[in-house]
């Protein structure tokens, strides 16, 4: 009898390659035949938007940014200006992670802010689907081209193979399965190419009415943050829309790739290349090193942090992370809010991330991990402390919860500063009254 796990996935296509000379397509649709099915694959979809946003801003953050760390006064624009590209390219994603949330509710499903915490877990995605935090190089930009390539494309990356030694395939969905499973997917648009032919194929077995049943106030649009692509999902043709979106600034596959993420980030790495050979000692990020505060439940090895401002640095970094992924959660799943307190909470939650965890990001990649690691500085790993939607649906308790973790976590900042490194103490200062700010805004919405 054939092993089931066997004739699934990547081994299975070169199997029957072998025996048939036939290539099986690794990029046809995912089966997507029930309701269920759907809000797996898209809250999937919505863990990997995530993940792939705090990728971009690892990067981001390692970047040195003038003459004093080392850079030619030549190359000091051309480094921030592909910092700003990179921040450029995680706002898309947020954006994206936005319309996938949106196409949740849609369907009748709650939002999902949830992830895996880095490492993360080799079998959480397909193995061409490796998620890992790199700084800014070669490497890292190979690999992130390599997650936005167009269908079809053979752009190489190193660390697809050593995702595929660890991953195992993921099952095709068999005709009568009941319980939902991703199917393995090769580009990040096959997996919304399936997605969207999965949205119309229920859509035509249930109806647009029978599908769309989400309230429409739970959608978020651009009149609340600061996205005029936001649109909001209620029939097949907003569903699309919402696709072609991700799928357009993400890989260009049905237009323009040289404007996409893609396109983006191959003009960055062929820059990289013509700089080096201009001159092989540049480097333009700092040493940083994905370090975690404390070991991950999962058990994965990691460096861990023993410089104890850093330690708090990252804490609070990652606290502000939280707290804005629960204001998100509450947005996408309110009750009786006032549109007024829903701007509130979109508005706080958008500025956490511009003048909280921005700020605090580049100021950690100056910190030092510990004398177990000389020379190597720390950067956000973005652990999740609690999940997002723990919150009651009654307004009042959640609301005020909200506040009190705000609050809390706004203290713990000015306690940080009494630790700060001397040079450091104006940037953490300006972060400290910022949250202190936001606290009140959300306070006085409540």
């Amino acid at each position: 009898m054939e092993n089931r796990a066997l004739a699934r996935g990547p081994l299975r296509q070169t199997l029957v390659s072998r025996h048939t000379g036939h290539r099986v397509d690794p990029e046809a649709p995912i089966r997507i035949d029930h309701r269920q099915a759907l809000i797996y694959t898209l809250s999937k979809a919505a863990e990997l938007e995530h993940l792939i946003i705090c990728q971009y801003l690892f990067a981001a953050f390692s970047l040195k940014r003038d003459t004093s760390e080392g850079l030619s006064e030549e190359m000091v624009p051309v480094v921030r200006g592909w910092a700003r590209t990179l921040m450029r390219i995680a706002e898309q994603e947020m954006l994206h992670m936005a319309l996938v949330q949106n196409l949740l509710t849609a369907v009748g499903a709650g939002p999902h802010l949830g992830r895996p915490n880095f490492p993360v877990p080799p079998r959480a995605f397909p193995a061409h689907i490796s998620i890992v935090l790199l700084p800014f190089s070669e490497a890292a930009l190979r690999h992130f081209a390599f997650l936005e390539r167009p269908e079809g494309d053979a752009f190489d990356d190193a660390e697809e193979f050593a995702a595929i030694e660890q991953a195992q395939p993921l099952p095709q969905v068999e005709e009568d399965e009941i319980g939902p499973i991703v199917s393995d997917f090769q580009t990040i648009s096959h997996l919304y190419r399936s997605i969207e032919d999965g949205l119309a194929a229920l859509a035509e077995e249930l109806g647009e009415e029978g599908l769309f049943i989400g309230p429409p106030d739970a959608q978020a649009t651009g009149d609340d943050f600061r996205f005029p692509e936001l649109v909001a999902v209620t029939d097949l043709v907003s569903a699309r829309q919402a696709i072609e979106t991700i799928v357009e600034q993400g890989e260009g596959a049905r237009g323009d790739w040289h404007e996409a993420h893609f396109g983006r980030l191959s003009a960055m790495l062929d820059q990289l290349i013509a700089a080096r050979a201009a001159d092989p000692s540049f480097e333009p990020a700092r040493a940083v090193l994905a370090a975690h505060v404390r070991p991950p439940e999962s058990g994965a090895a990691v460096a861990l942090i023993s410089s104890r401002f850093t330690v708090r640095a990252t804490d609070l970094l990652n606290a502000i992370y939280e707290v804005m992924l629960q204001l998100l959660a509450r947005y996408f799943a309110h009750t009786d809010e006032t549109p007024a307190q829903l701007a509130a909470l979109a508005d706080v939650a958008y500025s956490l991330m511009a003048q909280g965890v921005a700020p605090l990001g580049e100021l950690i990649t100056r910190l030092p991990i510990g004398p177990e690691y000389p020379g190597r500085m720390a950067a956000p790993t973005f652990e999740l402390f609690y999940d997002a939607d723990y919150l009651m649906p009654h307004r009042l308790a959640a609301w005020r919860l909200m506040v009190e973790r705000l609050n809390g976590i706004a203290e713990f900042a000015t306690s940080c500063r009494d630790e700060c490194p001397v040079g450091l103490v104006r940037q953490l200062s300006e972060i400290t009254d910022r949250l202190h700010g936001l606290a009140g805004r959300l306070q006085s919405a409540a």
